[in-house]
């Protein structure tokens, strides 16, 4: 993930007079927060035995609802500075 997140910075400096580099910080920072719960709670699941499998869905949904955002901006930046 760390990759990811400096790939996007990368392609922001690159690019910084693109209608893009304004709200793609905001979309990557949702897509983080969702990271940093689903560590959380997959953290909270491993001390809390007694919630394991609930704490670990949410944990699995909260990550892919961050990979799918991550995703959506990957594609949303290469279309933006590929096909100009």
């Amino acid at each position: 993930m760390v990759g990811v997140c400096i790939t996007v910075i990368s392609l922001i400096r690159i690019a910084p007079d693109r209608v893009f580099a304004v709200w793609i910080d905001n979309v990557v920072a949702v897509g983080s927060m969702f990271f940093l719960v689903s560590m959380f709670l997959s953290y909270w699941s491993i001390r809390h035995r007694d919630y394991l499998l609930k704490i670990e869905r949410y944990a699995d949904r909260l990550f892919l609802i961050g990979m799918a955002i991550l995703g959506a901006v990957s594609v949303m930046v290469a279309f933006e500075i590929f096909i100009d």
